[in-house]
């Protein structure tokens, strides 16, 4: 295919193409890839890039050749796998994810916290069995009880709106304290407060090992701890610990380490811990059309020479 220097180059995943090739401006010059190889071709061609593939390192190798490339867009919220160096050196604009998939992941926490609450996954392998129960597994209530959210972004933030309809006593962890919420200096503090531990903070170098052993021996040992952030972001080892020794009450875990989690690793088994296969983004209908609208109005900002959004802070990694 030849240039057309007087169009801007977009480069997209080819699932992308049909909800896109009727809707980009006369300046765009579409073209889509099938394959990671087809992505290693046209990304030096690309002034502007949607390089997803469902392996980020081959993400960052078509960055790598992506020498023309002005703007970048993911689906991805986390970004933590991308050249953000190397990004910022070429002084290329990357735009992520963030809050496409809020809805759904937040409508996982809920359903975690009432199937913990409720002791629903005995009730699936109750019916497994044939098995009519004649108590419940589980009898918390969700209503009156406390959640701690670290990570105030789109996700915690819609997750504290939901709670708000259980009576949940809601506390989030912000940069300055408000209303409802603490310094991330205060929270460590705290933690003996909450019934629920809801982490959605984003991947950083800084959140990496953020719950350890200290935070878990913090915790009420009937407490709940739910992730959908980062599998680093808690020690996983004395994860593993506290819920063998009984110290903490549950864990909802949508991410771990590694992933996928390999056949026989202990958390596999380990009581009270529930696994869910990083899927809270992927139970929706609705995530590639959004990104489709999102970017279709970030592409009409970018040519009117306006911020696209939302923009990464290339320096703090999310």
């Amino acid at each position: 295919m030849g240039e057309d220097r007087e169009k801007t180059v977009v480069v997209v995943n080819a699932l992308a193409l049909p909800l896109l090739a009727a809707r980009v401006p006369a300046w765009v010059d579409l073209r889509g890839f099938g394959s990671t190889a087809e992505l290693m071709t046209l990304a030096p061609q690309a002034d502007i890039g949607w390089f997803d593939l469902h392996k980020p390192a081959m993400i960052a190798e078509a960055i790598r050749l992506a020498t023309r490339l002005r703007w970048l867009n993911s689906i991805y919220a986390g970004v933590d796998a991308f050249p953000l160096d190397l990004l910022a050196s070429r002084g290329i604009t990357l735009t992520n994810g963030a809050g496409i998939n809020a809805i759904t992941i937040a409508e996982y926490v809920v359903m975690g916290m009432l199937t913990l609450a409720k002791g629903y996954a005995e009730v699936v392998r109750a019916q497994d069995r044939e098995d009519w129960l004649l108590d419940s597994p589980g009898k918390q209530e969700l209503n009156g009880s406390r959640a701690l959210i670290l990570g105030a972004g789109e996700i915690g933030g819609r997750v504290a709106r939901m709670l708000a309809g259980f009576d949940v006593e809601v506390t989030t962890v912000r940069r300055r304290a408000a209303e409802g919420s603490i310094g991330p200096d205060a929270w460590r503090a705290r933690l003996g407060d909450f019934d629920w531990v809801i982490i959605a903070v984003p991947a950083t170098p800084e959140t990496v090992g953020l719950i350890g052993a200290a935070e878990l021996a913090a915790m009420k040992p009937t407490a709940a701890l739910i992730n959908v952030a980062r599998g680093s972001v808690i020690d996983q080892d004395a994860l593993v610990a506290a819920l063998e020794q009984g110290r903490l009450g549950a864990a909802f875990l949508d991410v771990c380490t590694p992933e996928p989690l390999p056949p026989g690793h202990p958390l596999w088994r380990t009581p009270n811990a529930h696994v869910t296969m990083h899927l809270s983004g992927r139970a929706q209908d609705k995530m590639f059309a959004r990104a489709v609208d999102r970017f279709l109005a970030n592409l009409d900002r970018w040519h009117r020479g306006e911020p696209v959004a939302p923009q990464v802070d290339l320096a703090a990694g999310y």
